[in-house]
């Protein structure tokens, strides 16, 4: 019988561009300080961004920071590879960030994949082998890896080395190919999706925490000098105000002031515009969105204050469930304007004030 002929073993090893080079950073031997400001050199492109290039330029998760800072000075002086990074919390608090300015800390390079994208293990043979010595895998939304990726990581973060199957069946031959040491930094907004052997294998666990209103007017500070714009301290309490604790958010609302202000304000960026730019969005001073108050005011309308299922509530909003569950209560549970029972969802006091209505009376009636 003729035997197949198997395809080389470098065509599984497709090319991956690097996205940051051990040449792309500052030099190794300037003095960290924490007053350190955002330098004015930076490209057009990286202060489009707006993302701070290394940890001392962050503002806020000062603790996850300082850890950080450690463990990567630590691995700095022993000349080790840093050790893998699980990084979770809500979308837009900086996991990203934090994975982009390790590698720029440690002057090492850094590849980025996204965890939905490595489909099977094939998919990420180019990651792993292109990995230089003691660069940095960033996996982004890396509780989506299906579970024969997830596998296949094994022994890649433990012992670096990786088990390469070629062919099928009696043909079918295993090839042991020994890896770079790196550093792999996961980025989840789904901690709980994470199997247990891979949560285990991440030496570094951060919980990355919503930013205080100072943290945030204080990001919204420098993003604007980023813009080359001005704005006064009015107008950053305002969008700091109405960013619902991310930066992410106080980006994108700087931006839109920026637009209004540009657009009807001859650029001035005061208190008055903001203000003005913000209520034209549909955004109120605690942050919440059109969709958040008809949410709000649906409960209060149709259901009387709740309690009432999260179903009910889609339907009557033509929307579905899950949009409500993972994108409006959050916020609104955070920001204690509505709270779940287990007869469904209900307004508090502090919800029904914000609609600008009185709360009913629940005290207990005593018999006559």
């Amino acid at each position: 019988m003729r035997r197949k002929r198997q395809p080389p073993l470098t065509s599984y090893l497709m090319p991956r561009e690097t996205i940051l080079s051990a040449d792309d950073h500052w030099p190794n031997d300037e003095p960290e300080r924490d007053d350190i400001k955002p330098t004015d050199d930076a490209s057009t492109e990286e202060d489009v961004a707006l993302r701070p290039r290394h940890m001392r330029e962050m503002v806020g998760q000062r603790q996850v920071a300082e850890r950080l800072r450690i463990a990567v000075d630590a691995a700095a002086k022993r000349g080790e590879p840093l050790g893998h990074i699980l990084l979770d919390g809500p979308p837009g608090l900086g996991k990203t960030t934090f994975a982009t300015c390790i590698p720029r800390d440690l002057g090492v390079s850094l590849q980025i994949a996204s965890g939905a994208a490595l489909a099977a293990p094939k998919d990420l043979l180019p990651y792993l082998t292109n990995a230089e010595q003691g660069s940095v895998l960033f996996v982004d939304e890396i509780h989506r890896l299906p579970k024969a990726v997830e596998e296949f990581m094994y022994p890649a973060m433990e012992d670096f080395r990786i088990d390469i199957t070629l062919g099928e069946g009696v043909n079918a031959r295993t090839v042991n190919m020994n890896l770079r040491p790196f550093t792999l930094i996961g980025a989840t907004t789904r901690t709980g999706l994470l199997s247990a052997p891979l949560r285990d294998r991440f030496q570094i666990r951060e919980h990355l925490d919503f930013y205080s209103l100072d943290e945030l007017m204080e990001i919204v500070r420098r993003n604007a000098a980023k813009l080359r714009t001005e704005l006064d301290d009015d107008a950053a309490h305002q969008i700091a105000r109405a960013s619902r604790g991310t930066p992410r958010i106080a980006n994108n609302r700087l931006r839109w002031v920026r637009d209004y202000a540009t657009s009807r304000a001859n650029s001035e960026m005061n208190g008055k515009v903001a203000g003005a730019a913000l209520e034209m969005l549909g955004v109120d001073h605690l942050g919440l969105d059109p969709q958040d108050r008809k949410y709000l005011e649906t409960i209060l309308r149709v259901f009387h204050g709740g309690p009432v299922g999260v179903e009910a509530v889609a339907h009557t909003l033509n929307t579905a469930p899950d949009t409500l569950t993972d994108e409006v209560e959050p916020f609104l549970l955070r920001s204690e304007l509505v709270v779940r029972t287990p007869r469904g969802r209900k307004l508090t006091t502090k919800g029904y004030e914000h609609l600008g209505e009185t709360p009913p009376d629940e005290s207990p009636r005593v018999a006559g």
